[in-house]
């Protein structure tokens, strides 16, 4: 009894370039690979599926997003498509004249750095246009937000109000408050916040997985569980999407630091959980983002002399999360963006070494040799990059950093080839969540949307197979999970991303055009273009 998968380029990763002719498969788990003859011949086939063509690879897991936060971004304002200030400022407005008085008008994905004048939107604009009501707007890299006066009031939050440990409350040259929040000052905004319901969030990821399954998407690596309602709301709405309204998908779950303890008092463990829904490593954010100069870098900002970023925790503080982590049983997943958060991360990892799965370093963006050669020391430690940050980094980031110091920087072959594990993601609603897009951005090192197409760094890019194993057999052996997926190999998940043209044969400039034509997991067809 099975399904048989034959007609196409079967690609199994096992080793590059290596194909087979047919995959069988029954319920989650491939039977078989071989000949279709073989197959056919040895096997009760209950379904022949032809792929006329097609390409299949291991189904693509996104090692890094936020699956509610992606879902968000499509049923609420996205700012991340304007070009200029003036055109966000115009969609707000427009966006608030829906809303009743009082309401919050809540916005995602606004980048200056797009913009001709990279001059970030003030509260003064804000109350401008929308007067009666607080406005939210979150930059695209979530760690910065800006808001109007109104929403400032009902924080409680004046040019008085002391910076939280880690923040950034940002003045002008007179003292006043612009309304922009960065990094853990962003919470004085979020406690104030109206709840959201259990039907909002079943919207929000509900819009992201049928997104997903679009771009080709089996499962990824989500961290949620914060930002909402709590663990448990939040928690729930995966349990009602996933499973009880059967929209099938790999969710690794990794828990933010301070819903941890909530985890392991409703009972579950680091890696319980089932083929829907798994629970994963301890969440924590070492620094902020390079957008807002909030990346924690171990020099002056370039462009910024005064700073050189923020520490969401002191090297003591880290050290003392780590340690909660180890007492629980878990492994640590740590955003660093700046090669001194870098440094604080591993100094941490030296000190209280993991004992159950892997940790993993979220980005790893901004590095220096002795930093690459240390990590290479750590046996259980992986990378999780997101190679379609560079094409929303450059060329700004050159003279944000300073070009004497970006041998290091975005340096994904090098981690490759120093042996270093690493796994895939966008970070959406970062960044867009297609995996093309990150692919594209691996091997070509350019931005989809530069005409001239420049290439940043061309000693760093990566190979197609290199690129296309980061969002599969990377993505698995992060969770642990590379005896059963990320290949197309016996005893493995049926997960399956079928693409209309061959991925390793096309130009590579075409590789994010590709159009996916189905995805498959554990076997059954919930794409088909």
């Amino acid at each position: 009894m099975g399904k048989l998968w034959f007609g196409g380029n079967i690609y199994t990763l096992s080793a590059e370039g290596q194909q087979v002719e047919a995959v069988l498969t029954k319920d989650n788990h491939i039977i078989a690979i071989g000949t279709k003859q073989d197959l056919e011949g040895n096997f009760d086939i209950t379904e022949s599926i032809d792929l006329q063509g097609a390409t299949m690879l291991p189904g693509f897991v996104d090692s890094h997003l936020h699956l509610i936060g992606h879902g968000e971004t499509l049923i609420r304002l996205d700012l991340s498509k304007y070009l200029s200030k003036a055109e966000a400022l115009a969609a707000v407005k427009e966006y608030a004249a829906s809303f009743s008085k009082g309401e919050w008008i809540i916005g995602e994905g606004w980048n200056e750095n797009l913009w001709e004048s990279a001059e970030p939107i003030t509260l003064q604009e804000l109350d401008e246009i929308v007067a009666d009501s607080p406005v939210m707007l979150k930059r695209v890299c979530r760690h910065a937000l800006v808001v109007n006066s109104i929403a400032l009031e009902l924080a409680g939050i004046t040019k008085n109000t002391n910076t939280p440990p880690g923040g950034v409350l940002e003045k002008n040259d007179q003292g006043e408050l612009t309304g922009l929040l960065k990094d853990q000052a962003q919470e004085l905004i979020y406690e104030v916040l109206p709840k959201v319901s259990k039907e909002y969030l079943e919207r929000a990821m509900t819009a992201a997985i049928n997104d997903a399954y679009k771009l080709g998407l089996t499962g990824g690596h989500t961290e949620d569980l914060y930002y909402y309602s709590g663990f448990q709301d939040t928690y729930e709405t995966f349990e009602k999407v996933i499973k009880e309204n059967g929209l099938t998908f790999r969710a690794h779950l990794l828990v933010h630091h301070e819903v941890v303890s909530e985890m392991k008092q409703a009972g579950f463990e680091p890696y319980s959980g089932d083929l829907g829904i798994e629970f994963g490593a301890m969440k924590i954010f070492a620094d902020g983002a390079l957008g807002g100069r909030t990346a924690l870098l171990s020099y002056p900002y370039a462009d910024d002399p005064s700073t050189n970023g923020v520490a969401i925790f002191s090297q003591e503080e880290l050290n003392e999360l780590f340690d909660k982590a180890r007492k629980l049983g878990l492994p640590v997943a740590i955003h660093t963006i700046g090669d001194l958060a870098f440094e604080y991360a591993l100094n941490a990892m030296e000190a209280y070494p993991v004992k159950n799965g892997r940790d993993r370093i979220i980005h790893a963006q901004i590095l220096r040799e002795e930093l690459i050669e240390r990590a290479k020391k750590l046996p259980s430690l992986i990378l999780d990059l997101q190679p379609r940050f560079l094409a929303a980094d450059f060329p700004w980031v050159i003279d944000r950093i300073g070009p004497e110091r970006m041998d290091y920087c975005y340096a994904w072959k090098t981690l490759l080839d120093s042996g270093i594990p690493c796994a895939g993601g966008s970070d959406a609603p970062i960044e867009p969540l297609n995996p093309l897009w990150g692919i594209h951005a691996a091997v070509t090192r350019t931005n989809l949307n530069d005409p001239t197409r420049t290439v940043y760094g061309e000693k760093e890019k990566l190979s197609v197979y290199e690129a296309v194993s980061l969002f599969t057999k990377g993505s698995a052996y992060a969770i642990c999970h590379e005896n059963d997926r990320g290949m197309i190999k016996e005893g493995h998940l049926a997960d399956f991303t079928v693409l209309e043209k061959d991925i390793f044969t096309i130009s590579e400039d075409k590789i994010s055009d590709l159009k996916v034509k189905m995805t498959v997991i554990g076997g059954e067809i919930v794409y088909q273009d």
